[in-house]
């Protein structure tokens, strides 16, 4: 996580997302709807591929400065992109945390996993566009874009790590991800060693010792959760908002219940709270809003979108 944050930060400082952002407002015509239902789409897809907390590192700072220019909801705009990675993440078995650990505990296929949460994230899906078309139709303008150079190298270098980092820690090597970002940043773009964001490095490693703690507290209970249907899916994603879903994942795990309906309990927990992902985290820590301002996007759509998921698997 710690050479991903790097990167995406020499990915900012590459003047990268300066330029993007000017070009997605002029390809939105000015709408504020029109954007977020442009990007909402790309973040979801890119999630189902690269893992949503990935996703979050390269995507909130060009959703954060995007808004910035053009006056754009930014709370609005990082709490629903949030939401989309999450969503978009849930599809595959690489998407996430949550999904590698029910993908390998179960022995299922990747077609097997993608066909059993299709259904669930097209809705999901469906509810975030709904969202989206909530969003006030108004007017944006570039107010001033920074004059900012665009550094090739920077840009180059930083592409590179996104996509080795990931690829080397999906198999089995993510040990070699810091020496190798410290080379290539140190070489190519050596701000970003200064500028990245240690608080976010700290505050993750923070939550996971917490985490693992409530979790071994919770197993040593013995508590009855449920091993099937729609019960397993509440409690799952329920518990996923006091303790996050990785670790609700972990814990439920243990005792082999059905594997669809905590895999989208777990997920749709994600989509909840701040606590019910790692993504919602950085997310809110990038982009810098109010967590009562993610909380009025977030919490709604994760009641929908519970609701509508334990009516289908009923």
């Amino acid at each position: 996580m710690t050479s991903l944050v790097i990167a995406s930060k020499a990915l900012e400082l590459s003047g990268f997302f300066v330029r993007l952002s000017s070009r997605l407002i002029a390809l939105s015509k000015g709408s504020e709807r029109r954007l977020m239902l442009f990007l909402l789409p790309v973040i979801a897809l890119t999630s189902s591929l690269i893992m949503n907390d990935t996703a979050m590192l390269v995507f909130i700072p060009l959703v954060a400065l995007t808004s910035d220019l053009s006056g754009a909801d930014k709370a609005k705009t990082v709490a629903l992109s949030a939401i989309a990675a999450n969503v978009g993440s849930s599809l595959t078995p690489i998407g996430n945390p949550q999904n590698v650990v029910i993908w390998r505990t179960y022995g299922l296929s990747f077609g097997a996993f993608v066909g059993g949460m299709l259904p669930f994230v097209a809705i999901w899906l469906f509810l975030l566009l709904i969202f989206a078309l909530s969003v006030e139709e108004k007017k944006l303008e570039i107010q001033s874009i920074p004059q900012v150079r665009l550094s090739r190298t920077a840009l180059l270098s930083a592409a590179f790590l996104i996509g080795a980092d990931v690829a080397l820690a999906e198999t089995g090597r993510a040990l070699w991800t810091f020496p190798l970002t410290l080379l290539v940043v140190s070489l190519f773009s050596r701000a970003a060693l200064l500028a990245f964001d240690w608080v976010l490095i700290l505050t993750f490693a923070l939550i996971f010792v917490d985490f693992g703690e409530v979790s071994s507290i919770i197993s040593s209970l013995g508590l009855p959760f449920p091993h099937a249907g729609v019960p397993l899916l509440l409690a799952s994603s329920l518990l996923s908002q006091a303790i996050s879903n990785v670790p609700a994942t972990v814990l439920l795990i243990g005792s082999k219940p059905e594997w669809l309906p905590l895999a989208v309990g777990v997920n749709a927990g994600g989509t909840g709270f701040i606590i019910g992902s790692l993504a919602n985290l950085i997310a809110v820590r990038i982009a810098g809003i109010k967590l009562r301002d993610f909380h009025k996007i977030s919490v709604p759509y994760f009641l929908i979108a519970l609701l509508l998921s334990a009516l289908l698997l009923w």
